[in-house]
């Protein structure tokens, strides 16, 4: 909507075409704030009848993350390893476990579709993969833990994750951390107990891959994780790509977040 000049009064539509006449230019700027952009116009000496200045939504950025989530046999057995946990550990909920392949802390909202491009077609080529859990760790190792994990390993995972890091970056999508896999069990922020070290034995087939928005909701108990869209693993095998290796103490994303859900897809 166009505002008068700072100053002056709002004229008549003749007198607002003799000072257009004047100046042969006008500029209507509108100020930026939360969800706003700032706007110029230029009319080249003319009022454009009927038309008005808007300005323009700044768009939100997204907090996503392509990732594995885990059936629910496996989701129970570490609910019970979750139930040793003292009262200042918090847990992840059964529906909240999840591998992470690529975390992507900036997304503008009107480029998700492409993400959901390339997980469809990374989807076409990786074929389902059998995972299975290992032994419990903490992040970080020395000192006070901050998370409690699982780690997984199985053949195509690292592969997928790397061809996910160098499709993204080539896309020009900035992704934070290094894939690390496993499975986050809890996390706390005072002083809690370690536990002793846990193994499983349970082995499972992932067939899908998951674009997943995270954010925080307004009780802030912990991060939330919404499925935007699921990909099944259709290909012949393994993606040819580089392996990352990581080592225990690599960063484990946290997804601090406070954006509200996107819509599934």
């Amino acid at each position: 909507m166009t505002r008068p000049v700072a100053g002056r009064r709002a004229g008549s539509s003749a007198g607002d075409k003799g000072r257009a006449g004047k100046t042969g230019a006008q500029k209507t700027t509108g100020r930026t704030g939360v969800g706003q952009t700032e706007a110029v116009q230029k009319t080249g000496g003319k009022k454009a009848a009927g038309h008005h200045l808007q300005t323009p939504a700044r768009e939100r950025s997204l907090r996503l993350f392509f990732g594995l989530a885990l059936p629910e046999a496996v989701i129970s057995d570490l609910a019970q390893a979750q139930s040793k946990l003292s009262s200042n550990w918090r847990k992840v909920e059964g529906n909240q476990l999840h591998i992470t392949l690529a975390y992507l802390p900036g997304v503008p909202e009107g480029r998700v579709a492409i993400l959901r491009e390339l997980g469809t077609r990374l989807a076409a080529e990786a074929g389902p993969m059998t995972l299975r859990l290992r032994g419990t760790g903490y992040h970080p190792n020395v000192g006070t833990p901050r998370v409690w994990f699982v780690k997984v390993e199985g053949e195509g995972l690292a592969e997928l994750a790397a061809r996910l890091s160098a499709e993204l970056d080539a896309l020009g999508f900035p992704t934070e951390g290094k894939f690390q896999p496993h499975v986050t069990l809890a996390r706390k922020k005072g002083p809690a107990p370690r536990l002793p070290p846990l193994s499983f034995a349970q082995e499972w087939e992932a067939a899908q891959l998951h674009l997943i928005h995270t954010f925080l909701p307004r009780d802030k108990t912990g991060p939330v994780y919404d499925t935007v869209s699921r990909f099944a693993l259709t290909g012949r095998g393994p993606l040819i790509a580089p392996v990352v290796h990581q080592t225990s103490e690599s960063p484990i994303p946290e997804f601090p977040a406070s954006d509200p859900p996107v819509s599934p897809s």
